[in-house]
């Protein structure tokens, strides 16, 4: 049982480190509300601050974010011994876990995330994001199958 547990705790940790060193970079060598072309027309690195959730819901609501980030990542500790038996959910209960709490520490430290990946078809978004939603459709299709 041990071994999953190290799995998931590692990879969240690989994500957590991820997503903080890319907002430190776009932070550092960006100014606020620079846009830079990877990709004309499809995607750019954007720097903004968000003060809201995942698309930009609940802006100004960082106390009630945090609140909801604290009750995902204890919902995920609580049930490691059952997460930990199922293989097909390690992965996304890692993405989930790593980014859940790589936008925390955003929320706690600095009042808001930083996000920085913008396809300009949606709102910009940033690593923890991406692996939130990945983790969170991923489980959700798993659960529905099941």
């Amino acid at each position: 049982m041990k071994k999953p547990i190290v799995l998931i705790s590692s990879i969240s940790i690989l994500i957590v480190i991820l997503d903080q060193l890319t907002k430190f970079f776009v932070s550092k060598y960006m100014s606020l509300g620079q846009s830079i072309p990877l990709i004309k027309n499809i995607l750019n690195f954007t720097y903004i601050l968000n003060t809201g959730g995942g698309f930009g819901i609940l802006k100004g609501w960082n106390v009630v974010l945090i609140f909801i980030s604290l009750i995902i990542i204890g919902i995920i500790l609580f049930y490691m011994d059952r997460i930990a038996r199922d293989k097909q959910i390690h992965i996304p209960t890692a993405l989930v876990l790593g980014g859940a709490v790589g936008n925390l520490i955003d929320r706690i430290l600095l009042g808001h995330v930083i996000d920085f990946i913008d396809f300009r078809i949606w709102p910009a978004f940033n690593v923890a994001d991406s692996c939130i939603t990945i983790g969170a459709i991923w489980l959700i299709v798993y659960f529905w199958r099941k």
